[in-house]
């Protein structure tokens, strides 16, 4: 069987044309391929679709692309759907938007089918290795395990609301990087919850006290951020 057999690919575009020609170039490649003519028809199929990857245009009539980007990375049952968006917007603030969304790609129209295909081929490897490797998350002993929701400290379970698992877990996977409390906020928080940058403060209060021995490794750098950084 064509490895591209077991994939199935969702494309979200309210160019009808479009949509048939990608369909078409997809099932030429061995995809399955549905089409959605719009965010809120897209948001009907997902949950019961089982895809692998979106092909998502931002510029739409109803929900933009990015609107329901956002509302899929902020549902746990949906944000490791990988996306592609596919649009013509092509500003600096456009792509570091989608970007931030989680968009695994983002290619400018007009764009040739083989460079498209060639994309899909590459996130579609990426996502497929990224599935295959464990899902915990470990630094010294203290470990997050993202498929059980589940923080141990030292080998003993510890209890974590969901914002401060999200806030460990993003920390912990990228140790040493320093994130803003924006990028904090844009990235753990829901987008339809409104909090202030003092609600990252606290939850880092929180976390810390958590974390028994492993606090001092949670570090603020004043005037950029938060980190965890593992000692040498």
């Amino acid at each position: 069987m064509n490895q591209a057999e077991s994939y199935s690919i969702l494309v979200v575009d309210d160019e009808p044309d479009l949509c048939e020609i990608l369909r078409f170039n997809l099932e030429m490649e061995g995809y399955a391929a549905d089409v959605a003519q719009s965010a809120e028809e897209a948001l009907e199929m997902i949950p019961a679709g089982g895809y692998d990857l979106l092909l998502l245009d931002v510029m739409m009539s109803g929900m933009s692309g990015f609107a329901l980007a956002r509302q899929l990375k902020n549902d746990v049952a949906t944000r490791e759907l990988p996306v592609i968006f596919l649009t013509a917007r092509d500003t600096e603030n456009d792509v570091i938007t989608g970007l931030n969304l989680g968009a695994d790609d983002y290619i400018h129209k007009p764009f040739s089918l083989r460079e498209l295909l060639a994309r899909v081929r590459a996130v579609l490897r990426r996502t497929t290795a990224r599935a295959a490797t464990s899902s915990v998350i470990a630094a010294e002993g203290l470990a997050v395990d993202d498929a059980r929701k589940l923080v141990t400290i030292d080998g003993t379970d510890a209890q974590f609301t969901r914002t401060e698992f999200d806030l460990l877990r993003l920390l912990l996977s990228e140790r040493g990087r320093v994130f803003s409390r924006q990028e904090l906020l844009a990235q753990v928080w829901p987008q339809d919850v409104v909090v202030t940058l003092r609600s990252v403060d606290v939850c880092v209060t929180r976390l810390r006290k958590k974390l028994g021995r492993y606090a001092a490794r949670l570090i603020t750098k004043p005037g950029f951020g938060y980190a965890y950084e593992e000692t040498d």
